[in-house]
């Protein structure tokens, strides 16, 4: 059908460039300028119609629930383009903890929804404020918005992010969420309470973000203590971390059994009584005690995920002893306008050209198997980013 929609646009746009010449022999500016604006509207509408299909493949949530209630439809509706956006062709999808909270409905969102807040691609269509901003068609990109599980999602250009040469777009993927979340969690979340030369206790570095944010640590110069479990340790030895707590396992968690190791009375003896000035927890319910309890004087407890369950509520009391400071904080505040997403982005990529980060890309599950990955990352299985890769 597509070349039949081509033969009636072109026989339009000859029709529109007919009217043009008839105007001109009149000396009608006013007219030509009218005629001319319907003429681009008409070459706008054909760029961006022929680009993509009008269903697509997407997995998606009608109901909360477990993992299978991630469905894969093949007629679900392909995003249409508004103005300021273009339309990426997934090639790879994120899979992030926070997705499986949007599934179950720990964070709330409009159902039906499609899945996932991370993609990369090639930009398939551009509206025409997007084009004036130097976007084209066959760009390689990577970004962050709702609805990556699917072939097409319509992304706003201020969040996307151009893949750099050199830079894989699995590798691209995986750092837009977790990438930058620690690039947050070890520059910014830490509200400077932390100096060069401290200790920052970083739980769980074994897989996903943690991964990236006990190297960016190092890259800040913090030393690092980090925990993980006895599978994982072959690849949190290879992070760079000053002191390494491995845990026995907890089987079929996403999490370690952080009661097999006194980790506080570790942290103590590493820290020669002085405990650390951030603690970094993405693991939560199993966790809060401990890392309370390993903050220095003035330290910081940065809570940012739930991997064991939500941080129950505590009275802000226990925080006297020490005089410490908790945070519960997200990436969205922490890209607030495009400048702050592009020097993150720029910091993180620049790492990996110049080889001083290490991306483990763990495993890619086609998205037909949406519901295996969201239960693979649940297990505890990663020891690195988990992708499904989109046809």
């Amino acid at each position: 059908m597509s070349w039949i929609f081509c033969l009636f646009s072109t026989s339009l746009i000859l029709r529109k460039f007919s009217i043009v010449f008839s105007l001109t022999q009149h000396n009608s500016a006013y007219s030509i300028i009218q005629s001319l604006h319907q003429l681009s509207s008409i070459l706008c509408v054909h760029r961006i119609s022929t680009m993509s299909p009008t269903n697509q493949k997407a997995a998606v949530v009608r109901e909360v629930g477990d993992a299978h209630a991630l469905k894969v439809e093949h007629d679900f509706p392909t995003p249409q383009i508004k103005p300021g956006q273009v339309i990426v062709k997934n090639q790879y999808a994120g899979i992030n903890f926070i997705d499986t909270y949007h599934r179950k409905g720990l964070y709330p969102r409009d159902l039906p929804f499609v899945g996932g807040q991370e993609g990369g691609g090639i930009v398939a269509a551009v509206s025409d404020e997007a084009a004036a901003e130097g976007i084209k068609v066959g760009d390689p990109v990577a970004y962050s918005v709702f609805g990556t599980y699917a072939q097409y999602t319509a992304v706003p250009a201020s969040k996307l992010l151009p893949v750099p040469e050199g830079v894989g777009l699995d590798v691209a993927t995986s750092c837009v969420v977790q990438g930058l979340t620690a690039h947050y969690l070890t520059t910014s979340a830490h509200a400077d309470l932390i100096k060069p030369g401290e200790w920052c206790l970083i739980h769980g570095v074994g897989g996903g973000t943690c991964q990236w944010a006990a190297q960016m640590a190092k890259l800040r110069g913090f030393k690092v203590i980090g925990t993980c479990s006895k599978g994982k340790a072959d690849i949190a030895k290879t992070l760079g971390c000053d002191e390494l707590i491995v845990l026995n396992e907890v089987e079929g968690a996403s999490y370690e059994d952080y009661e097999s190791v006194d980790i506080v009375a570790r942290v103590m003896e590493v820290t020669e009584g002085k405990g650390c000035k951030a603690v970094i927890d993405g693991i939560g319910k199993s966790t809060v005690d401990i890392s309370i309890n390993s903050l220095a004087h003035r330290g910081i407890f940065v809570s940012f995920g739930n991997a064991s369950g939500a941080v129950p509520a505590f009275p802000v009391l226990r925080l006297i002893g020490k005089s410490a400071y908790v945070t519960r904080p997200k990436l969205l505040d922490y890209t607030v306008d495009r400048a702050e997403l592009v020097w993150r982005a720029n910091e993180v990529f620049g790492w990996l050209k110049e080889g001083k980060l290490n991306v483990s890309v763990d495993r890619c599950f086609p998205l037909d198997e949406a519901a295996e990955g969201h239960l693979y990352l649940e297990a505890g299985k990663s020891k690195g980013k988990v992708l499904y890769q989109i046809d």
